[in-house]
């Protein structure tokens, strides 16, 4: 079930020098009961008698309201020797993290106990600048992936950024608008005209790893629904496959998920990838969901690669792979493929079913020929 909508801070961190700001105002009515706590530094240190599990639960329940002198950020698409990308443009108006639970989320534990709450930065005409400055500057297209750092829709009731992003997105014709969600809040979307540079992507799974790893999302099918929506609305759609993960029944759930997406929408693209962990995340994701991840504490994540991160065995990410793609196949021959983060090992064995540069991230990358 999708709680996005259901949201509500106990607490709303305001930072003086926004506290007349009209947006701050807008956003602290939608919720009368919060606690506003008045702050003079956006920058928090850590709460000493918090621990780092307590924290990460903690901020699924703050919200700041801010300020923030970067919302365009580069990502060369360099992750090491071993793991490469497609380069982009992180565009980041919300940061800290979201109101799910995943116990996989990698975000909670780059943040941990630093930054225990979800900010909305909301000087958006510095955004707005940031944009086109980006834009102006490539001689070809620019892609603002603002699904990396954050769930795109899972607060778009709250922001209303989608309905001031797609039509600005409409007046830049090299820039294009990446959208990545775990969610079914598109009322906004379907609210607007929908922009041709803008491509919204669905994050899916199969029903079993959305009930045992990513607690509080919409469900396959409620995802699933929104994506045919949009797509009816005339909306740019994707889906990226990611993280596979691996369990005792593992490829019926996965060709059930795909059965179910292919025969509701027709992607333009799809990307997979597989779970990828940091040292120490386990620990984390114990300390802060307990039983809840006890699932996740059993994969066997052993392979170590140059972005930092614990994989399964490369057999293992191939067999996946393989065995999803061949579902794909058989429901629709003619969409583009590509991996998420992914090794030249498992690149190569992949190079005739899948294409680096038709991935979820970007437009359509000219590097990517040359990067596996």
């Amino acid at each position: 079930m999708d709680i996005a909508r259901k949201f509500k801070p106990h607490t709303i961190l305001l930072w003086r020098p926004v506290a007349d700001h009209p947006e701050a105002a807008k956003i602290i009515s939608m919720f009368p009961a919060a606690k506003i706590k008045l702050i003079s530094h956006q920058r928090m240190p850590p709460v000493d008698n918090l621990s780092a599990g307590q924290a990460l639960l903690q901020s699924k329940r703050t919200l700041m309201i801010g300020q923030t002198t970067s919302f365009v950020g580069n990502f060369d698409g360099c992750l090491g020797s071993s793991v490469q990308c497609c380069p982009y443009h992180k565009l980041v108006p919300l940061s800290n993290g979201c109101p799910y639970y995943c116990t996989y989320c990698y975000l909670a534990f780059v943040y941990r106990k630093f930054s225990p709450f979800i900010k909305l930065n909301i000087n958006y005409e510095t955004m707005f600048r940031q944009i086109r400055k980006a834009a102006a500057k490539r001689s070809g297209p620019a892609d603002f992936n603002m699904g990396e750092m954050l769930d795109s829709l899972a607060l778009d009731h709250i922001t209303g950024l989608t309905a001031k992003l797609v039509p600005f997105f409409e007046n830049i014709p090299n820039a294009h608008l990446m959208l990545l969600t775990k969610s079914a809040n598109i009322d906004n979307l379907l609210s607007i005209p929908p922009g041709r540079q803008t491509v919204v992507s669905w994050s899916l799974n199969s029903q079993h790893a959305i009930d045992n790893y990513e607690f509080g999302t919409a469900t396959l099918a409620q995802r699933l629904t929104a994506a045919k929506k949009c797509q009816e609305h005339g909306y740019r759609i994707r889906f990226r496959i990611d993280p596979g993960i691996l369990h005792h029944d593992w490829k019926n759930a996965y060709s059930d998920m795909v059965r179910q997406a292919l025969t509701t929408v027709k992607p333009e693209n799809i990307t997979l990838g597989m779970l990828r962990l940091l040292p120490g995340h386990k620990k984390l994701a114990t300390a802060a969901y307990r039983k809840n991840s006890a699932a996740l504490t059993r994969q066997p994540l052993t392979q170590k690669n140059s972005d930092g991160k614990l994989r399964y065995a490369h057999a293992n990410r191939i067999e996946f792979y393989k065995h999803v793609i061949s579902c794909i196949k058989s429901y629709n021959c003619c969409v583009t493929i590509s991996l998420c983060r992914e090794t030249p090992e498992v690149w190569h064995a992949m190079k005739n079913l899948c294409a680096p540069g038709d991935c979820n991230c970007v437009n359509k990358s000219t590097h990517a020929t040359t990067l596996f």
